[in-house]
């Protein structure tokens, strides 16, 4: 990971048309090659903040920089270059009849020869696990296959940049977690940056480098996965539970009066502390 910030977002809020705050001042530095979350419950403004930092949103306040430049002056051609939004609903975002004509639609409008499109293409289908499948037709793709698909259509055109909002909605926990791997290959392989917005917890502390609450509009807590459920009473207040086996040691240490050192946050730190414990009460 380098110190490179690539977005910088200063004091962005914004009002719906009926006056209702969607984002109020949020303040956020996304740097080089990490993964972000952006953690919250259903409206908490996740999706409006994509789309300001995604230049889609018009009239908010504030300001949001990509790679040191205000994005509203940027023109989308300027931003489609490096930064890309994937939609919650993947029908939302395919279009054409089969997969290589959809993940082709961007780079033949950036201008690339017929030559270069098909090897960004083939290139961005295998690294979403798409290979061979580029001629099947779109409306026959599973509902995941779809997801990775638009991931695909943003691979192609060059974006280093990922914003994607609840990726792993409408997955089952097996694709849930095929997603998430995905993304942490592209992270950690391909150095793409991610910016996730989720209401999903379980898998966040195993991906990701950093994580945001969102809240009514505002971040309210940030910080390492470890350093951000470190406050049980914080999650409830906005609505979001722990990872399901830090709920379970919360629970066993508040409740029950168990000793545990610290709460963590995957069954391999669940099982170190429990055999740590267990072992010293021998």
């Amino acid at each position: 990971m380098e110190d490179t910030v690539r977005l910088s977002l200063t004091g962005v809020s914004y009002r719906y048309p009926d006056g209702t705050a969607a984002l109020s001042g949020i303040n956020l530095e996304v740097k080089k090659g990490e993964f972000i979350g952006i953690l919250g419950s259903n409206g908490s403004g996740k999706t409006t903040l994509l789309k300001a930092i995604d230049g889609l949103l018009k009239g908010f306040d504030g300001s949001v920089y990509l790679d040191g430049a205000d994005i509203k002056r940027l023109t989308p051609k300027e931003i489609y270059k490096k930064i890309g939004l994937v939609f919650q609903n993947p029908d939302d975002q395919l279009f054409a009849s089969t997969l290589f004509e959809d993940v082709a639609f961007g780079p033949i409008n950036m201008g690339f020869d017929l030559k270069e499109v098909e090897r960004r293409v083939l290139r961005a289908l295998q690294e979403v696990e798409l290979q061979e499948l580029e001629k099947k037709p779109i409306h026959n793709l599973s509902f995941g296959q779809k997801k990775r698909a638009c991931i695909a259509g943003l691979l192609a055109m060059g974006h280093e940049v990922l914003l994607l909002d609840e990726p792993t909605a409408g997955l089952d926990p097996m694709g849930e977690y095929k997603m998430m791997r995905l993304l942490w290959r592209l992270n950690k392989e391909n150095q793409v940056t991610i910016v996730m917005a989720t209401h999903s917890v379980d898998l966040v502390p195993i991906f990701l480098d950093r994580l945001y609450i969102l809240s009514r509009g505002k971040i309210v807590r940030g910080g390492s996965p470890e350093q951000v459920f470190n406050a049980p009473e914080d999650m409830e207040n906005v609505k979001l539970r722990l990872p399901q086996v830090a709920e379970l040691i919360h629970r066993l240490k508040s409740e029950d009066g168990i000793p545990f050192d610290k709460i963590p946050l995957t069954i391999g730190e669940a099982r170190k502390e429990i055999v740590k414990m267990w072992g010293g009460q021998r």
